[in-house]
């Protein structure tokens, strides 16, 4: 997602047009999604083909790598690296924040999913219903063969793992997991006064982590859940849609800041990005329901049985960091992003992930959507949160506590 400037955002700056009402676009999306799918079954199906074959399987989706490389690229761009070196000042809080996304974060999520996907709601999502995945990449089982909890069968002249359908929404809540810290989160720490510094080193931070660990962790939890761990497409996604954006949007930033100068690139240039990504984003979620639109028509439900986890862990998350950042006597605007990078996710990452390893109408693809769709509100629900808990946090040594808030344009008193 599209976030203000990284390195200096205007005071009175918030949510986007686009940015505010994110929810309701990704539902028009998704309605748009199922027509298309019922007026023309074969379109997405198509799109899904026109792919990279490696040994006959489709490895890489040529419009939807696209479309996701244009979702990355502004989250990488607007990154300056440059100020991870001053990440030293801050120890406590961004150990702290690694700690919480990398050692916590994906197995709680992984156990929250686990439970409610696949005990309490398992007989509400099918206990027979099945989704057909993807092969990893370099796998040649015969048809009928068993690969953890899936089975080989025949699709249209190509072989797929026949896995169970809650099984696939837990793929994708861990793929969620694991992917800490979009650039939304800096709209969110911006809403709630905190320390954008602090936000903005944690966002590189997280990114290059992501390099090392989202792969280890992913396949990791993959293979506790027995699903398919295809390393060499994991590593793959790694590759197209974090290495590659990553290099694109620092190479790019540092030749558009030497030709143009910073106040172009952050009037101009961001807010040019900004309609591109959700554009991207949006064309992304129209073809995967176009797919998934007959499962929500069945099952209208579905979206909440993926919901409900997704949520639980989201507000869990938030208040072990707001927890532990109030018992390590953080300030206010320190303990406030250190909480909410944690409780946000990368659901672009997760989404480029879940699309290449296990296809665009994979149940994993769906889930990681219920986590954009649930993002924003919850997200404005916590900065709401943290506006009305700041006097829990001393401030920082010279900065004033403001003696008002403003939430989504209302007034909101400071420590009520």
């Amino acid at each position: 997602m599209s976030a203000p400037n990284c390195s200096r955002s205007a005071p009175g700056k918030g949510l986007s047009f686009f940015e505010r009402y994110l929810t309701l676009w990704v539902a028009f999306a998704i309605l748009a999604g199922i027509g298309l799918g019922h007026v023309a079954p074969g379109f997405a199906q198509y799109l899904d083909g026109i792919a990279i074959h490696v040994h006959g399987a489709p490895v890489v989706s040529i419009p939807i790598a696209v479309c996701l490389f244009l979702m990355m690229y502004p989250i990488m761009v607007k990154i300056d690296f440059a100020e991870v070196v001053k990440a030293g000042k801050s120890v406590k809080p961004v150990g702290l924040t690694l700690i919480l996304n990398w050692a916590i974060k994906p197995f709680t999520m992984y156990a929250i999913a686990y439970v409610f996907l696949g005990v309490l709601f398992v007989n509400f999502i099918g206990p027979d219903a099945v989704d057909h995945v993807r092969m990893p990449y370099g796998l040649d089982l015969p048809v009928g063969a068993e690969h953890g909890a899936g089975t080989v069968v025949m699709m249209d002249g190509v072989r797929m793992l026949e896995i169970p359908l809650w099984r696939s929404y837990l793929a994708g809540a861990i793929l969620l997991g694991i992917a800490p810290c979009t650039a939304m989160v800096l709209v969110w720490g911006h809403l709630a006064r905190a320390n954008q510094g602090h936000t903005l080193v944690m966002v590189a931070i997280n990114s290059l982590t992501m390099l090392v660990l989202y792969g280890v962790l992913g396949g990791f939890l993959l293979g506790i859940g027995q699903m398919p761990v295809p390393w060499e497409a994991l590593l793959l996604s790694i590759g197209v849609y974090v290495a590659l954006p990553l290099a694109a949007g620092y190479f790019s930033r540092k030749w558009i800041l030497r030709n143009k100068g910073e106040v172009w690139f952050a009037e101009r240039f961001l807010h040019w990005l900004t309609p591109v990504t959700i554009g991207a984003l949006l064309l992304t979620l129209v073809l995967l329901f176009s797919f998934k639109g007959d499962v929500i028509v069945e099952n209208p439900l579905t979206i909440l049985w993926i919901a409900v986890p997704l949520t639980i862990q989201t507000i869990l998350i938030f208040w072990l960091g707001y927890g532990a950042s109030k018992a390590a006597k953080l300030p206010y605007e320190d303990a406030a992003p250190t909480a909410m990078i944690g409780a946000s996710n990368h659901f672009e990452v997760a989404l480029a992930t879940a699309v290449m390893l296990f296809g665009l109408g994979s149940g994993a693809a769906l889930a990681t959507v219920v986590g954009i769709l649930i993002e924003v509100p919850i997200m404005l629900a916590l900065v709401r949160v943290c506006q009305r808990t700041r006097h829990w946090f001393p401030s920082k040594a010279g900065e004033a506590e403001p003696t008002q808030e403003t939430y989504a344009g209302e007034p909101v008193a400071a420590g009520e």
